[in-house]
């Protein structure tokens, strides 16, 4: 956040020497993020492992089931971090544009606008440090559910710690590829215009993603045995060979890309989805509504048969330790879809910085322009986080099912289907609290928005400031508030059900929440994107299209600034919030696997 708000400014003013300079400004402070979250996770764990190994010297199980607790402290702070700043940065976003652009017809982080520090600040809170957790808490997790897996392998038996430590070698190697693919944006070739910028960002994925693949193979090879077992829940134990375990980690790396892309397709304004969208705003909001609605349910086919495929593919070859290291495999170019997704608010606030500033428009074009491009890089980075937290949430289940003791979970039975019907409502639950939190938030922040415009003598016409102050506290105070509910139904619902109903119970509310999760946060996701830019579409009046839509304050632009207005709370809070949920809960679980097998569920023993 420290580099992120030191960089805004920073390219605000290279904008002025031509948007290459803006560019390289904006992603290589975005690659801090990237880069510092990859390697200061793998080090902590690293020596986490090793300090715990002093303790439990040769008992590697119990070594490695300790772990999980570092999965779970990333992922209770992740959701903090994610619902909080979501709450923060919606709330000040949705009040600055009811107000400020549908009311007062003012531009976009007019200084004139009290509501714009808070809303400027929130990009930060939201982006950044909520994308940065999240991210970080499903590098953890499928790291330690693959540790828990393969401490329970042949891996485990023989102590034979190399194999063993496969996992953060990936991610090593990933940070490696990463550094690569970071020049092939900012040094082997320069952006001259504002066509470059979005096929630039995009090819950053395609080169990481070919880059580690070989870099995997290289890691197989070298680091895992010709041929090891792998215990698979009690049933008959799984031979393996070093190139399976590639196959599994290049399936879930391949698996991120499409749904890298597929997201990009129906949230870039460049494509047929988001401009259909767009046109739909010409007989009104309603009409926005209903076709960013139909997008985003549409959007979820082509990622969920990505996950089928890699989870079938992955589980056939190496059973739940395969899934985990296809979890691994996604997160593995991490520091690159993190330095795209950190470019995105980088950019926007250098817009706002620029409007602020009060300076030239040809600044304004360059800044909007870098920003347009982070805005669907920024869905991207959310595709991978819902893909990701998929993979690492199965994982998990499968650590949960052989830390619980159980031989095989059966839907048929009444214990379970009541865990999967009560699981699968729970995402439903979780997004109705997180958006109804941003709608509270964003009602004070409307009312204390049009109290200045009408109170403040000659704040319209520039001569007194508004008080911006107020707005960041009516913010700040929604997010710490707000974030407690959501977070407490995450964190005690595992354990009330894992206490008063067992561990089948609970393994059944796991599967409904990771089934229903992964759909309404992908399309919740990619509805918010595509209003966004569908929005952006018609300000930036780049095609004939567009300026026949146009211009800012048209009635279409209106449409889609209230469509815009309804997708903030989709895409930047419950979506983005909704893989941590089903991530929490499975590590949560996993780490009171023994208590609720040996103590659990009480109703069931009355």
């Amino acid at each position: 956040m420290k580099i992120a708000t030191y960089a805004n400014a920073r390219t605000t003013l290279e904008a002025r020497k031509g948007v290459g300079k803006a560019f390289i400004a904006a992603f290589r402070s975005g690659s801090v993020m990237g880069f510092l979250l990859a390697a200061a996770g793998l080090l902590v764990l690293y020596i986490t492992i090793n300090v715990f190994k002093i303790y439990y010297k040769t008992e590697w199980e119990g070594l490695f089931e300790a772990i999980t607790g570092y999965g779970l402290g990333g992922s209770s702070v992740a959701l903090f971090g994610r619902v909080g700043g979501g709450i923060y940065t919606k709330a000040a976003d949705v009040g600055a544009d009811l107000v400020g652009k549908v009311e007062k017809n003012i531009p976009e982080d007019d200084p004139r606008n009290p509501a714009v520090i808070a809303d400027n600040v929130g990009d930060n809170v939201g982006d950044i440090a909520g994308m940065g957790s999240d991210l970080f808490g499903s590098f953890a997790e499928s790291s330690c559910a693959a540790l828990v897996v393969a401490s329970i392998s042949s891996f485990g038996t023989t102590h034979d710690f190399t194999a063993m430590c496969f996992p953060l070698l990936i991610s090593s190697m990933g940070i490696i590829v990463c550094l690569i693919t970071t020049l092939f944006a900012t040094d082997f070739y320069e952006i001259t215009e504002v066509s470059q910028i979005e096929p630039t960002l995009k090819r950053q994925l395609l080169i990481s993603t070919a880059l580690m693949t070989l870099g995997i193979l290289l890691v197989c090879y070298l680091a895992v045995p010709d041929t090891f077992t792998i215990y698979n829940l009690g049933n008959t134990p799984k031979e393996v060979k070093w190139w399976h375990l590639f196959f599994c980690v290049a399936v879930g790396l391949w698996a991120g890309l499409i749904i890298g892309y597929t997201t990009e397709y129906f949230t870039s304004n460049a494509y047929s989805p988001v401009r259909d969208v767009a046109d739909s705003c010409r007989t009104g909001a309603a009409t926005n509504v209903i076709f960013g609605l139909a997008l985003g349910y549409k959007s979820v086919i082509i990622p969920i048969f990505a996950i089928a495929v890699a989870i079938y593919v992955s589980f056939a070859l190496a059973v739940f330790y395969g899934i985990a290291v296809a979890a691994l495999g996604m997160l593995s170019t991490i520091a690159t879809g993190l330095a795209i997704d950190a470019y995105g608010p980088i950019s926007d606030n250098a817009g706002g910085i620029a409007e602020m500033a009060g300076m030239s428009h040809h600044i304004r074009e360059r800044t909007d322009a870098l920003d347009a491009a982070g805005n669907t890089t920024a869905a991207i980075g959310k595709g991978f986080a819902i893909g990701s937290a998929a993979l690492v949430s199965l994982a998990l289940f499968g650590a949960y099912v052989s830390r619980a003791s159980l031989q095989s979970v059966d839907v048929l039975s009444a214990k379970v289907f009541i865990g999967l019907i009560v699981g699968a409502m729970l995402p439903y639950w979780f997004s109705a609290m997180t958006m109804k939190s941003v709608g509270k938030a964003a009602l004070s922040m409307v009312e204390e928005v049009r109290r200045q415009f009408n109170t403040i003598p000659g704040l319209m016409d520039g001569i007194n400031d508004p008080d911006y102050a107020t707005c960041v506290k009516i913010s700040t105070d929604a997010s710490i508030k707000e974030m407690i509910p959501p977070g407490a139904l995450v964190m005690i619902t595992p354990l009330v059900v894992g206490i008063l109903f067992g561990v089948e119970t609970l393994a059944g509310l796991l599967a409904g929440a990771l089934v229903s999760g992964v759909q309404i946060a992908i399309s919740a996701s990619n509805t918010g994107g595509a209003w966004d830019n569908a929005k952006k579409y018609i300000e930036a009046g780049a095609s004939e299209h567009a300026r026949s839509l146009g211009p800012k304050g048209s009635d279409a632009h209106k449409a889609a600034v209230i469509g815009d207005t309804v997708g903030d709370p989709l895409k930047d809070t419950s979506g983005p919030s909704l893989n941590i949920l089903i991530k929490l809960m499975a590590v949560e679980s996993l780490v009171f696997a023994p208590f609720f097998a040996a103590h659990g569920g009480w109703l069931f023993k009355i």
